[in-house]
């Protein structure tokens, strides 16, 4: 019996290649603090889901400037090394939408730091795949 959800549609190796190889450019990305980069990935206004320290939901929508200063904030300075390594799960539900959860730790500065798992649904437009909802616990207070 499988853990994951039967989302209706099964993906081909080559359409799961696909979202690994995306989370690969984007973390390229991340580690490199190309922040405007990981915004050419996005579809905006991007969907953002969270809760806050009092567990209580949360959810906004960012413009691609919202996005860029918020990312460059937490991201810190471009000296810093960093590096991830993930395991995701992509659940398929059509050819174009998929929900990919991941775990995932992060090592800043030589210190590993294990991420919160999150999900991102990303879709496909004009045959390139792009991240529209982001989805982490965690993170409310800084949805504002």
């Amino acid at each position: 019996m499988s853990l994951l959800p039967d989302a209706g549609y099964t993906p081909t190796a080559d359409e799961l290649a696909e979202i690994h190889a995306w989370f690969a450019v984007y973390e390229k990305y991340s580690a490199e603090h190309r922040i405007e980069s990981m915004a050419d990935v996005a579809v905006f206004p991007l969907n953002l889901v969270s809760d806050d320290s009092k567990g209580e939901g949360a959810a906004a929508q960012w413009d691609r400037k919202r996005f860029i200063d918020t990312m460059t904030q937490v991201m810190g300075g471009a000296g810093e090394d960093i590096s991830f390594e993930s395991t995701r799960t992509p659940v398929f539900l059509s050819p174009a939408m998929v929900i990919v959860f991941t775990d995932s730790v992060m090592t800043s500065g030589g210190e590993p730091q294990q991420l919160p798992r999150y999900a991102d649904i990303l879709i496909k437009r004009n045959g390139a795949w792009a991240f529209q909802t982001m989805i982490q616990s965690g993170w409310g207070e800084n949805l504002g």
